[in-house]
């Protein structure tokens, strides 16, 4: 794994406008960066990053299966009493899963570590999937990577096709999302794309627009029924909203399901230490209250069982705790990870995230911070395999 320093394309805004890729450089800082591109090695995606990623899939699986009978654990995850048949229900009859994304460190040296799964409303994976695939074929053509370079990147037509696999006779379906929050209304549109060439006739509807109709039902504001949808909604917010309680009973297929709120927090990184202590693929993690939690030492993460893109997550040295993005969470508690500062790449901290879809590794993207936790508008830099 090398990062290598790359000359960006003149044009490539327009590019990446042309795609709907618009939020490239929201706030005037850039998000997408291709000064340079990581460099692996086919065995570091085929012995490490890939394999690593299908076993922990593997590993969130099993502990779904057994989270759902244990209403006590559920408490602990701070999954509302009310909802816990709602969720072990959903378990119960499979309701299918489109996607997820580890965040892994990971240096080329030793096997990936896990930091977290995005396992309910990831982003990134518009840019992941389509732009970064298109940077590697012009890179290809122009000479700036070997011509047989590679990229791990099946995320479009595994998305395509898990679509196809959950809706195999079509149909219509809702997609919901923040249409005032540019990149998640841009992510939904590439979602309606892929859902339309499976065969499926999307329509949007803003999520503070899903009303309630007589019976209980979701509606969008044409009155039409809510029977399946796509939401970049978090379900620990769902599962808070005034209408939780028409959750139950609403009858409405989601895509992420309600068993992902068991994976989609970080009270998932104590369960599975638990579970696997000493795996390879996972650091030391104890909830905050744990007594065993005193055996990380001085210096660990100190993370909010709810948080994103990296507000409240605090690093201790040696029992300090550096300054935090305070965005108020915390109150549903916390954990404590081993303390494993992400490789730094020319002074640049970076994380892999490696995407599932279904059950089956599709790819992975690098984000780049030049701080160690990273943030909302850490740099998205592209990767290929050598040949």
């Amino acid at each position: 794994m090398r990062r290598i320093a790359m000359t960006p394309r003149a044009d490539w805004r327009d590019k990446a406008d042309a795609i709907g890729f618009v939020y490239h450089g929201a706030g005037g800082d850039p998000y997408w960066d291709e000064s340079a591109a990581y460099a692996f090695t086919l065995g570091e995606i085929d012995d490490d990053l890939e394999p690593a990623a299908a076993d922990l899939h593997q590993m969130c699986l099993a502990l779904v299966d057994e989270v759902v009978r244990d209403p006590a654990t559920m408490t602990r995850l701070a999954i509302p009493p009310a909802h816990h048949a709602l969720i072990a229900e959903s378990w119960r009859t499979r309701q299918p899963s489109l996607y997820g994304r580890f965040d892994l460190a990971y240096d080329g040296i030793g096997p990936a570590k896990l930091y977290e799964y995005n396992a309910d409303t990831p982003t990134s994976v518009f840019e992941c999937a389509t732009f970064q695939w298109l940077w590697l074929e012009e890179a290809i053509a122009a000479g700036t990577v070997p011509a047989a370079a590679d990229q791990f990147n099946s995320l479009f037509d595994k998305l395509r096709a898990r679509f196809a696999a959950i809706f195999p006779h079509g149909g219509f379906v809702h997609f919901a999302a923040d249409a005032q929050a540019i990149e998640d209304r841009q992510t939904v549109r590439f979602f309606e794309d892929l859902a339309t060439q499976a065969g499926i006739e999307p329509k949007f509807v803003e999520m503070r627009e899903i009303g309630l109709d007589a019976a209980g039902r979701f509606v969008d504001t044409d009155g039409y029924e809510l029977q399946a949808a796509f939401k970049l909604y978090p379900w620990e917010t769902m599962l808070r909203e005034p209408y939780a309680a028409n959750l139950v009973t609403a009858g409405v297929r989601w895509i992420e399901p309600a068993w992902k709120s068991i994976l989609s927090n970080k009270g998932l990184l104590p369960l599975l230490w638990a579970r696997h202590e000493g795996h390879p693929n996972l650091l030391p993690a104890f909830f905050d209250d744990d007594p065993a939690a005193a055996s990380l030492g001085t210096s660990y993460v100190r993370k909010p069982i709810f948080s994103r893109e990296g507000a409240n997550v605090a690093i201790v040295r040696d029992g300090v705790e550096e300054a935090v993005i305070d965005e108020g969470y915390g109150a549903e508690g916390f954990i404590r990870q081993a303390l494993l500062p992400p490789p730094v790449f020319d002074g640049r901290h970076a994380i892999v995230g490696a995407w599932i879809v279904g059950d089956e590794p599709a790819g992975i993207g690098i984000r780049e911070d030049d701080a160690v936790v990273t943030r909302n508008m850490a740099r998205f830099v592209p990767h290929y395999i050598e040949g």
